[in-house]
């Protein structure tokens, strides 16, 4: 593991999760915004319910619900590719990396995002591993990342 780097706290990690989850909440919005607007047009099944027109539940199963999950990978895979922060990283002074210090990979960004998918079905036990040494959670253990506290001047540990 990178050596030079202190692993990030539990706290710093959720805070910036949190900072994070309102932008990722944003694009949600547009999304969803858009997807209603282009949706009566492309002749996929309605409902109508007390007069208004909706899409047919399973299509927002099918179509709207991947779409969202893809668009969340993607804001966070392009954040780690470029510089290995997102937003509310840089906020909290965290960076991904790779296990051994390098930057984080394309295959990682994929690990990462469906391991982070499986601690949160776990209720959040994915993330309380980090409480346990090397002080990493379970999606950095599996996608061979490491998350790590930067200094105040951006390079090495606090």
């Amino acid at each position: 593991m990178i050596e030079d780097a202190r692993p990030a706290g539990l706290i710093k990690r959720l805070m910036a999760l949190v900072y994070d989850g309102f932008l990722v909440l944003a694009l949600w919005f547009i999304t969803a915004g858009l997807f209603v607007i282009v949706y009566n047009h492309t002749g996929l099944p309605t409902q109508e319910i007390n007069g208004v027109t909706r899409a047919d539940p399973m299509v927002l199963k099918g179509v709207l619900f991947p779409l969202l999950l893809v668009e969340t990978w993607a804001f966070y895979a392009w954040f780690w590719l470029h510089g290995g922060q997102t937003l509310g990283m840089r906020a909290w002074r965290l960076q991904i990396r790779g296990y051994r210090g390098g930057p984080v990979k394309f295959w990682q960004t994929l690990a990462r995002f469906a391991a982070a998918g499986v601690s949160w079905l776990m209720l959040g036990a994915g993330y309380l591993v980090v409480l346990v040494h090397p002080h990493q959670t379970l999606h950095d253990r599996l996608s061979l990342t490491a998350t790590v506290e930067m200094s105040k001047n951006g390079k090495g540990c606090s």
